[in-house]
């Protein structure tokens, strides 16, 4: 085979690949808006659609360079910002890397969601995809990286895009509290269920499909590689659904399709970062274990009182750890300690910068615009407040009349009947 194939081989595929990235957007807006209530549905996929716009502005900008660019001191990038000429070759690269930037961008959407403002929330994805995502990128994936440089492993972006994007959202959600009633004042966490569960499978289906380009398509080459990194995904997304099944029998609990759809996800997180580097046998163990680590991460979150909506910080950012850390005990040769010891020191890496730098910027969104919805937004809900429209106008008729911030008692007849009482916010509307 000439060169010049192999290139264009290499260009349709990663090209391809990118595609089935970007369609994982879909996936996300499918999940997150489903497992909002009714009233802020159409918030939640307005955040997934706007945040790939903005992320990709400024990756394309300044976000690419920093990652990718000449990097003589190994921290960060000096070159290749807002490419307009090079190889044919490196926009394909480009386009591939964008897809990833916005991933990292919309795990925050889910989790922080119901409570922030659309604005302040785009001005967040603009940041963590041009400056956050991508400084932590150049250190892990740039070839002159620091942590490259000393080992660090992470295939397809367990750390760089999950972790990352899972110590953004815990940094939201410090900054905004969890919604109205979500805790009982002796702090017994309260549920809200979403409004439309066909969703959240349906979007389960498209981000297990858009995997296989993430996960597959980080080869950026047309090689034979490929199909192993393909099975692997696919068989730690389904030993993980398989664990979670087991252990709701075991504990007593109802199997939930929020809880499934969840599980297979972890599982497919837990194996990105080592997909290419351990066996099928292997990628099962970790979709096994990538469950638990999930179930104790929601666990962990409601004993401190931290609401994330959608359970995206267990998903990404635990079984994120799980699957960095695997790299070391599962890769091919056996169980590693001094790469074990690398990979923790990636993800430790990763929370020290992202969290504390996602802390500092939220807070001065907030300061600069205001972060959060005021309390009787939160109510009527965020597609009308925000947006000024519903997602299901045949009954939700009464908030399109009321005017946005008028006082409970000024509301017209119909309003109680689609605001969830504050006192137990169980509804689904």
């Amino acid at each position: 085979m000439t060169p010049e194939v192999q290139v264009l081989l290499n260009t349709l595929w990663v090209v391809t690949a990118a595609i089935l990235v970007f369609f994982m957007q879909a996936g996300f807006a499918l999940v997150e808006s489903g497992m909002v209530r009714a009233k802020n549905a159409v918030n939640v996929i307005m955040k997934n659609y706007c945040d790939m716009c903005v992320g990709a502005l400024g990756f394309w900008a300044i976000g690419y360079g920093l990652m990718f660019g000449a990097n003589p001191t190994g921290w960060f990038g000096t070159t290749k910002f807002a490419p307009n000429s090079g190889e044919p070759f490196e926009f394909s690269l480009l386009f591939f890397q964008m897809m990833f930037a916005a991933t990292a961008a919309t795990i925050v959407s889910g989790a922080l969601a119901e409570r922030i403002r659309f604005n302040a929330y785009l001005v967040g994805s603009f940041l963590i995809t041009t400056f956050v995502y991508s400084l932590y990128g150049s250190w892990a994936w740039n070839e002159n990286g620091w942590l490259k440089q000393i080992g660090f492993i992470d295939f397809a972006g367990s750390t760089v895009v999950h972790t990352v994007g899972a110590c953004c959202a815990l940094a939201g959600l410090a900054a905004l509290g969890p919604r109205t009633g979500r805790f009982a004042k002796d702090g017994t966490p309260r549920p809200i269920p979403g409004h439309n569960l066909p969703f959240v499978a349906l979007g389960g289906f498209v981000l297990w499909l858009g995997w296989f380009g993430f996960n597959a398509g980080s080869t950026t080459a047309a090689d034979l590689s490929i199909g192993k990194i393909a099975l692997n995904t696919h068989m730690a997304g389904c030993a993980a659904a398989v664990s979670a099944l087991l252990l709701c029998g075991l504990l007593g609990r109802p199997v939930l399709l929020t809880t499934m759809v969840n599980a297979s996800l972890a599982g497919l997180v837990a194996v990105t970062a080592g997909c290419a580097f351990v066996t099928p046998g292997s990628a099962v163990v970790i979709g096994l274990i990538a469950a638990p680590v999930m179930m104790l991460g929601e666990a962990f979150l409601d004993a401190f009182k931290i609401d994330d909506a959608v359970g995206a910080i267990p998903v990404h950012g635990f079984c994120g750890v799980w699957g960095t850390v695997a790299v070391g005990v599962f890769k091919e040769g056996g169980a590693d300690v001094k790469q074990i010891c690398v990979q923790l020191l990636g993800s430790a890496t990763a929370f020290l910068f992202v969290f504390p730098t996602a802390y500092v910027m939220y807070r001065a969104i907030g300061a600069w615009m205001k972060l959060r919805v005021a309390s009787v937004d939160e109510q009527r809900g965020l597609d009308f407040t925000e947006h000024g429209e519903v997602g299901y106008p045949e009954f939700q008729e009464g908030l399109l009349h009321g005017g946005t911030s008028a006082a409970p008692a000024a509301r017209p007849a119909a309003a109680p009947a689609v605001r969830p009482s504050v006192a137990a916010p169980v509804g689904r509307n």
